[in-house]
């Protein structure tokens, strides 16, 4: 899947909703949505959803290392994306992870953790 916007096409599915969990120290903090509202000229914008309210996102997405980085108010997000083909079930599998740092005014500034978002689309 190509998904064509902007001056450029990208491998990365939008506009899509993720389940994203977060970890600090192997404990589950939270599970939320993750929105991608768009991807134009390698800017990321959507949503992020822990607690009921969505939170503005604004980052980048590198098409060649399949990396994104965004910023909520609250945390920094780093991450690879893992495309899965499961041919026999005719189901795409993408798999974002990475490593986030809480900023203030985040009564969890300065820890970090692990994230890992999921999503799936029908194979064409």
């Amino acid at each position: 899947m190509v998904t064509s916007q902007g001056t450029a096409s990208v491998s990365f599915p939008f506009p899509s909703v993720w389940g994203i969990h977060s970890s600090i120290a192997g404990r589950t903090i939270i599970w939320g949505t993750l929105s991608i509202h768009s991807i134009i000229d390698n800017r990321v914008v959507g949503t992020v959803n822990f607690r009921g309210s969505p939170i503005p996102i604004n980052g980048f997405w590198n098409e060649n290392t399949k990396q994104i980085a965004f910023d909520s108010p609250y945390a920094t997000f780093s991450g690879n994306l893992t495309i899965i083909d499961d041919h026999q079930s005719g189901i795409r599998h993408f798999i974002l992870q990475g490593r986030f740092l809480m900023k203030p005014p985040s009564l969890q500034a300065g820890e970090s953790g692990s994230w890992i978002a999921t999503t799936d689309l029908a194979l064409n």
